[in-house]
């Protein structure tokens, strides 16, 4: 009852002035009791919506028109991970009163920005992944986050990525597992069977081989290993877990472990490094793949919203594998800092209401949060170019692994990818890789 008067308070329907249902009135229509009710009215009292006329009912204040300022934070790429804009042009017309200021944040020093943010009163909502989560975690800065209802039209496991000690910090917007795009001209032009879930890193090697060949400048496999949500992915698929060996302490050598990071360096090498100076980011690989002059990648689905307006064939398989199929599951939410402040909490209620997230389903390869959205039919055709295959991540669900499955802080996350940098770039040996990995895995 409360969320329905204050929606509608707040969208106009109610206007400055105007009275509310009597008690008795709402008493019948939320089938509540007389005391639920006075209790619900009263919270609204508090949040200056409405005042109590003796003996004449609950009317609608001015205060509850008045513009009010919310401060989202956002990463720079979240504008096409979920359709910001189109969202809150929608949210606008919802709340006119609401007016919602963005805050963009580098991805460098994220979570540290973010915390600065929260401690001066800077940002009211703000976007967040698995990784940021971590970080704030163990860091002890969950305290200044409201907790958040556990949504129960969400998937589960998301809702589990961004909960610690029983309480959830963030609703969850949209997810993606990681899997192989690739382009079927290519293929059908070098006389290649597309990818499907049997193939393993040594089938993509092979065929990306063949690809390369059918065509001068042309690579059959290019992604950014380095990303925080690639080189992950082998660990996973290794088959072991980051543990303490027998003998005491961790040991890399001899391990499964090992053999995927000795994998991920033999794809880097075929992946020519003549491209290096070419590609700063994702973006840059998804630019070239665009362009035909890759044929098979690994991405994110938040990653395909660079080609939902091109008109290149392409589509989607699950990730080659090693030892078993597995792969990184990436998921965005938002969370609000800890405050009563009511349109701070319609905002964060918006972005993973129906409404919000079947736009996000229409316009963008995105995947929304809400397990009844995605499983609803589009009314009609795709308006964007969406992969034939899109439903991919529903087969694949059980292959999901977050970052808690490699058993390490976030910070020791960050150290161990820069270590494996530099082994990869030949900077260090092998040896040295792993008495540095084991050394830092034993403190981690």
């Amino acid at each position: 009852m409360i969320e329905k008067l204050r929606d509608r308070i707040l969208d106009g329907t109610y206007k400055p002035g105007e009275f509310l249902p009597s008690e008795s009135e709402l008493v019948q229509q939320y089938g509540l009791s007389n005391k639920s009710v006075r209790k619900g009215l009263d919270e609204l009292v508090a949040e200056g919506l409405i005042v109590k006329v003796n003996r004449v009912g609950s009317k609608v204040t001015e205060k509850s028109h008045e513009s009010t300022v919310v401060t989202l934070g956002v990463s720079s790429s979240i504008e096409k991970d979920i359709l910001l804009s189109k969202l809150l042009d929608d949210f606008s017309e919802l709340y006119p009163h609401i007016r919602v200021k963005i805050m963009t944040i580098t991805m460098t020093n994220y979570t540290s920005q973010i915390k600065s943010y929260l401690d001066n009163g800077l940002i009211d909502v703000f976007t967040q992944n698995s990784l940021h989560f971590q970080e704030l975690a163990e860091s002890g800065a969950l305290d200044m986050l409201e907790p958040l209802k556990a949504e129960k039209d969400i998937y589960p496991f998301l809702n589990d990525v961004f909960s610690y000690r029983s309480l959830q910090y963030a609703v969850p917007v949209v997810f993606s597992p990681i899997v192989l795009a690739y382009n079927r001209t290519h293929f059908s032009e070098a006389q290649v069977p597309e990818p499907d879930g049997s193939w393993t890193w040594e089938d993509a090697l092979a065929h990306a081989g063949t690809l390369s060949r059918a065509a001068a400048g042309r690579l059959g496999l290019y992604f950014i290993m380095v990303s925080s949500l690639r080189w992950p992915v082998f660990l996973m698929q290794s088959g072991e877990n980051i543990e303490p060996h027998p003998s005491g302490g961790f040991r890399l050598e001899g391990s499964k472990l090992l053999e995927s990071i000795r994998l991920c360096k033999r794809i880097i090498k075929a992946q020519d490094n003549y491209l290096g100076f070419l590609i700063e980011d994702n973006k840059d690989v998804m630019d070239l793949f665009r362009q035909g002059k890759v044929s098979m990648m690994l991405a994110s689905y938040m990653a395909l919203n660079e080609l939902k307006d091109s008109a290149i064939d392409f589509d989607l398989s699950p990730a080659p594998f090693i030892e078993a199929p597995a792969t990184m599951l990436h998921t965005i939410g938002v969370s609000m800092r800890k405050t009563d402040h009511v349109a701070a909490r319609l905002l964060v209620d918006y972005m993973a209401s129906p409404r919000a997230q079947g736009m996000i389903r229409k316009w963008s390869n995105s995947i929304p949060a809400v397990r009844t959205v995605n499983e609803s039919r589009l009314e009609e055709r795709d308006a964007i170019n969406r992969p034939p295959r899109y439903p991919l991540y529903r087969e694949i669900m059980a292959t999901y692994s977050t970052r808690s499955r490699l058993n390490i802080s976030a910070e020791a996350f960050h150290q161990l990818g820069r270590l494996l940098k530099r082994y990869w770039s030949d900077l260090i040996t092998e040896e040295e890789l792993c008495a540095k990995v084991n050394e830092l895995l034993v403190q981690g």
